[in-house]
């Protein structure tokens, strides 16, 4: 049994996606469909333009959704659908992709609600109030434990549970740097604060989830073809109205990856392909359960290669 996911912010480069779009019409056709919706340029910058312009939180989300729905589009153009899935899930904007994929969005309303995205998580928080940190060879329970007791009247959550090594917090950069010293202090082989430019997946982050429940309000959810994985349940959802609610939700809510994909394995897949620019998350997956096997495809040689060992 097998899942399709999606990856999240972080893994954008500059020329991401250009060959699938000069070897699959279909993959371009995507492209233009972003640039349409946005009513600018994007596919120019993610392959033409500067790697700190496209990581702008605006300009990182649909670029990577388009990304993604561009390998959908060259799959599907050589006889592999979504159905080829048991289930999709993404990371963060991630999950947008997947129901995108799925069908329970169109790519034009994913860009533009993912331009919204962006925009809002982006001005929730003044630049330098918070600050997000990676804390590993700790488990989830010992960095709730740590978040916990840094914010001392403060946010502090845990933020993204990716595997069982790496647990992200979030919230005000006083208490985010407190958890980092905390954390080192109660064994973490590591700690260290992240390079972006708000902290995600906090309480901080309330403004962004109001913009979001009234861009979602505007916005037709189909039935998803696959069950969606959802980051704030860890488990699949398809009901449209259920799909909404877990969208606002996530905003605030942690990103439950690890559990996904432990959800994923419990119903039975074993094999997990992720869709779009780099790796992250099959490295993920391998650290969460060694039993799934794992598949890159975010090139056109890639395609080819999936599509041939689905056919050997």
């Amino acid at each position: 049994m097998r899942a399709f996911v999606f990856p999240g912010q972080g893994a954008q480069t500059i020329g991401m996606g250009r060959d699938l779009a000069e070897a699959y019409p279909q993959a371009k056709a995507v492209f233009d469909e972003v640039d349409e919706a946005l009513g600018e340029d994007l596919s120019g910058l993610i392959w033409e333009g500067e790697q700190e312009t496209l990581t702008l939180t605006q300009n990182a989300q649909p670029a990577l959704m388009a990304t993604s729905m561009a390998v959908m589009a060259a799959l599907k153009s050589e006889g592999v659908g979504v159905d080829a899935a048991s289930f999709v899930a993404g990371h963060s904007l991630g999950e947008y992709s997947a129901l995108c994929a799925a069908g329970a969005f169109s790519i034009a309303d994913t860009a533009r609600l993912l331009r919204v995205r962006g925009l809002a998580m982006q001005e929730a928080v003044p630049v330098g109030v918070g600050a997000m940190a990676a804390l590993l060879g700790l488990d989830f329970e010992a960095v709730q434990d740590v978040a916990q007791a840094s914010a001392q009247g403060e946010v502090c959550q845990a933020a993204n549970d990716n595997d069982p090594g790496q647990v992200v917090v979030s919230g005000h950069k006083a208490a985010v740097e407190r958890a980092v010293e905390l954390a080192k202090e109660r064994g973490a082989k590591r700690a260290v604060l992240l390079p972006v430019s708000a902290p995600f997946h906090c309480a901080l982050m309330e403004p962004a989830a109001q913009a979001m429940e009234g861009a979602l309000a505007d916005v037709a959810i189909n039935t998803p073809a696959v069950p969606v994985v959802s980051n704030v349940l860890a488990e699949a959802v398809s009901e449209p109205d259920a799909i909404r609610r877990l969208l606002i939700e996530q905003i605030t809510g942690s990103v439950r990856w690890r559990e996904s994909v432990g959800y994923m394995a419990a119903q039975g897949v074993d094999e997990i392909w992720e869709l779009g620019a780099g790796k992250a998350l099959i490295g993920m997956v391998r650290r969460i359960d060694r039993a799934v096997s794992t598949r890159a495809v975010g090139s056109a040689d890639d395609v080819k290669a999936a599509v041939e060992a689905l056919s050997a």
